[in-house]
């Protein structure tokens, strides 16, 4: 159980995020308000209302940022995408939530035959969706979407991209002394600052050590950032100064260091491949690499249905590196197989909330299968089209701007787009093996998306942070350097 310290930290946040635009640039206080919240809120911890979703480390920050934009900046905030295609799949994936409730209305039953004569026992039960339910469950997909549309205003301009390298780079080095003290002395920070432990205690131990976990889900949540914060170093030192970059690739080897011994083999070997390009690559190499990132994460669904996806041989093959490895990536096959028959039952909405989507026994209802993937979990619970909503409003960023550099061969590209592209693209392509899916990950599609935008001429001559003609609190005119009124 959270103590209460970690539902006063829930409740502060808000005035946490209302200081950050205060004193920080609209850019810096929208990403740490976000990524903030994401690394030091307590995890599983929540606000259960009525009628409204739960208020947690996810929603609480993206609901504050908002609030703050809207009635207490000067800023005019236009949510939705200038693109129709973008536009749709915003509206999909908030909407979506209606027919999936509407066709789950009716409850699971789980029964067995007991006794001499044949009389039918109810063991357990999953409810029923409520038309009441949609409500909060719209609510609920209309916050996670927020750091997107929000990323996508804010975020998209040179200066924006910048401060997602930054953060990300400082976040993990912050990250890494609770760490450390985790990996040394087994992972406890949550249990000392919250009260509780958030995961299993036996999924944090590997190679005869323990893997950090802190504030966040889960360890390999955890070593995905770091990797993420690793490449971030890496296209920072790329494009400091030359007396300067000895710093910022000091920095870069240590988050390697660190992301080593967060002992993840996936995240090892993302980092041990992409950090090394972003740092020598070419801009367009990057951005086309994440455009097939993109491409894979959007199609394996489909090719995971129509089988085939030579999933034996995947496993053989990594049977000759890592036999453990091979057992674990055959058990998430397994699972995939079985969840992707269930929701075949209901493959246009799926099966909505309560683990309604997962595989369980017929007469105690016990659950057979555990969802890993990201796609996994959204194609179950809100079928094919939550999946095209979510991972194709994540993915569209990225195929929009392969496609623009494909097109415009000379097209002068930021120094910061390709290592944010890349970062968006390992993400999606993790997301197929883990519910790796973070408000962070929302912030970097949307500032892609922003900058796609951007690179239009007739979008690019709109100003980004437009200013309301009258301010919003108070009297005076919109000040020049503050956020805030």
């Amino acid at each position: 159980m959270p103590n209460p310290i970690a539902y006063l930290m829930l409740l502060m946040w808000p005035a946490v995020c209302l200081v950050l635009f205060r004193t920080q640039s609209v850019e810096r206080a929208v990403i740490w308000s976000i990524l903030g919240g994401y690394l030091l809120l307590p995890p599983l911890a929540e606000f259960n209302l009525p009628l409204v979703p739960a208020m947690d480390k996810v929603s609480i920050p993206s609901l504050s940022v908002l609030a703050i934009l809207v009635f207490a900046t000067a800023y005019r905030v236009r949510l939705l995408p200038e693109g129709r295609i973008a536009r749709v799949l915003v509206v999909l994936l908030i909407c979506s939530a209606i027919p999936t409730v509407l066709t789950n209305r009716e409850p699971i039953l789980f029964e067995v035959l007991r006794g001499a004569d044949p009389i039918l026992f109810l063991v357990d039960a999953l409810p029923g969706q409520s038309v009441r339910d949609i409500g909060s469950v719209l609510i609920a997909q209309a916050l996670t979407v927020v750091p997107f549309l929000v990323a996508r205003q804010f975020l998209s301009s040179e200066n924006g991209l910048l401060e997602l390298l930054r953060a990300l780079m400082v976040g993990a080095l912050f990250y890494s002394i609770p760490s450390l003290i985790e990996i040394r002395f087994s992972p406890q920070m949550n249990v000392w600052v919250y009260g509780f432990f958030q995961h299993s205690f036996e999924q944090t131990m590997r190679a005869g050590g323990y893997r950090p976990i802190v504030f966040l889900p889960h360890g390999l949540w955890l070593a995905l950032f770091v990797c993420t914060a690793a490449m971030a170093a890496a296209a920072l030192a790329r494009v400091a100064p030359k007396l300067k970059r000895w710093k910022a690739v000091l920095w870069t080897v240590y988050l390697m260091l660190f992301l080593l011994a967060c002992k993840s083999a996936a995240s090892i070997a993302y980092g041990m491949v992409l950090v090394p390009m972003i740092y020598f690559a070419p801009r367009r190499w990057l951005v086309l690499l994440a455009t097939v990132f993109a491409l894979i994460a959007v199609t394996y669904p489909m090719m995971r249905n129509l089988g085939v996806i030579p999933t034996d041989a995947i496993v053989a093959k990594v049977a000759e590196v890592n036999p453990d490895r091979a057992q674990s990536l055959g058990y998430r096959f397994n699972n995939e197989e079985q969840l992707l028959e269930r929701a075949a039952e209901k493959p246009a909405f799926g099966w909505s909330g309560w683990g309604r989507s997962l595989v369980r026994d017929a007469e105690d209802g016990e659950i057979l299968t555990i969802p890993d993937g990201r796609w996994i979990i959204v194609f179950g619970s809100f079928g094919w089209l939550g999946y095209i909503a979510e991972f194709g409003l994540l993915a569209l960023p990225l195929l929009l701007l392969g496609k623009h550099v494909l097109r415009n061969r000379d097209v002068e590209l930021s120094p910061y787009i390709g290592a944010v592209a890349l970062i968006l693209g390992i993400t999606l392509i993790d997301m197929l093996l883990n519910a790796t899916l973070t408000p962070f990950t929302w912030l970097t599609a949307g500032a892609v998306l922003g900058y796609i935008e951007r690179l239009n001429p007739r979008q690019a001559a709109v100003p980004r942070h437009t200013l309301r003609s009258t301010p919003v609190m108070g009297g005076g005119s919109a000040p020049a350097q503050r956020t805030l009124l």
